[in-house]
């Protein structure tokens, strides 16, 4: 089979292009030369025009052990042009611009179909390095040697093949270093306290972990008119940065002296919080977090990654006498395909302010230059320009 370089009239044909390859745990990545399949049925073809960077990627980019999978294209915040469709495509054509998203949304299926939930019953989410319907990759080396898949998008590449259930079509208008940001952590952050928890005006919110994801959950509450945001880290300097997202006030989790953070919290707010977010990945914070939030309605989201295998441990009698909800929030509960035009045009109307996350913009070469920037806690989120 003809190799070509991208041109309009690759649709159907293998793409010679560059991708950024994980080729072992912690290394730099490898920007080198890869073949792109054209799109199998239920799937699209796409150029990608911006990614932006995610904790998820360092994580498992450092990983060592499955699901860890090397060689891997890792990235999965982006946005792009669809440049071919495969079979049984409905919906997006080429030309059209559209986002990725990790979690599916099949649109069909019983938990797609329900207002109740955003879990697709069809594709369930998982660490997976093939495409979600037939386990195979679309990516090889030139030696045709197989590169592996990333949560069904990656998007260090310039081109990439995606399931139509994890690509949603948006307006061509939204600048592309933006719209990005809403494939993964700021659509998770202001989804939890929009579609997850419900914040109303005038409520109270706490939130564990000003990282990327804690500062999007404030401003999802700012959104709904939350009177107080409490954000809650060790570093004290995050409350300067929280300010800007709508956060009111700050305890430093190190400076409690002989308090734990859920008692300061609940002097703070005279009985406990409306809303505690743990954003941080650590089950002794979300303990933490559900003891903090008020009797009676008080609500725990939980966003944070922990560690496999770790462990909740709660009190019978407090679960059955407090009246309290703990629940989880993948992607901040939104259903991809009608959630995240919503919240672009949110940002166009200005409202959402998504400028305030992007702190460096990059070309594709320096992505590892990126990289150190995101590990290094020196940027919330770095948009990597895929073009020449």
């Amino acid at each position: 089979m003809d190799i070509e370089k991208p041109s309009n009239k690759t649709a159907g044909k293998p793409i010679q292009c560059r991708a950024a390859i994980a080729t072992a745990p912690g290394e730099p990545l490898v920007i080198d030369e890869v073949i792109v399949d054209p799109p199998n049925s239920h799937e699209v073809r796409v150029r990608i025009i911006c990614t932006s960077l995610c904790h998820s990627d360092v994580t498992f980019w450092k990983m060592k052990d499955f699901p860890a999978v090397f060689p891997r294209i890792l990235g999965h915040e982006a946005i792009g042009v669809v440049e071919s469709v495969g079979e049984n495509v409905d919906g997006v054509v080429e030309g059209d611009v559209v986002i990725p998203h990790f979690l599916a949304d099949c649109t069909e299926c019983v938990g797609c179909r329900s207002k109740k939930g955003n879990l697709c019953s069809a594709f369930p989410f998982k660490i997976s390095p093939w495409m979600p319907r037939d386990q195979t990759s679309r990516f090889k080396d030139l030696r045709g040697e197989t590169i592996h898949h990333f949560v069904s998008v990656s998007s260090f590449s310039e081109y990439t093949v995606l399931d139509i259930a994890h690509v949603v079509k948006v307006d061509p208008t939204v600048p592309p270093n933006r719209a990005c940001l809403l494939s993964c952590g700021v659509s998770t952050g202001v989804g939890a306290a929009w579609r997850t928890a419900n914040v109303e005006v005038g409520s109270t919110v706490v939130i564990f972990g000003l990282g990327s994801i804690g500062l999007a959950v404030a401003e999802g509450a700012r959104l709904c008119g939350a009177t107080r945001i409490i954000g809650v880290d060790v570093i004290s300097e995050k409350f300067e940065i929280g300010k800007r997202f709508g956060v009111t006030e700050f305890v430093n989790s190190k400076n409690c002296g002989d308090k734990s953070v859920s008692q300061i919290i609940i002097d703070m707010t005279d009985g406990g919080a409306d809303y505690c977010f743990e954003c941080v990945g650590l089950a002794s914070l979300v303990q933490e977090a559900y003891a903090c939030c008020r009797k009676g309605w008080g609500k725990t989201i939980v966003l944070g990654v922990d560690q496999p295998g770790s462990q909740l441990s709660l009190s019978s009698f407090e679960v059955l006498h407090s009246g309290k909800i703990l629940m989880g929030s993948l992607f901040g509960g939104l259903k991809a395909k009608s959630d995240i035009p919503i919240l672009l045009k949110r940002y166009m109307d200005k409202e959402l302010e998504l400028d305030k996350f992007v702190t460096h913009e990059m070309k594709f070469e320096e992505i590892n230059s990126a990289f150190d920037l995101l590990m290094k806690g020196k940027c919330l989120r770095c948009v990597i320009w895929m073009g020449e």
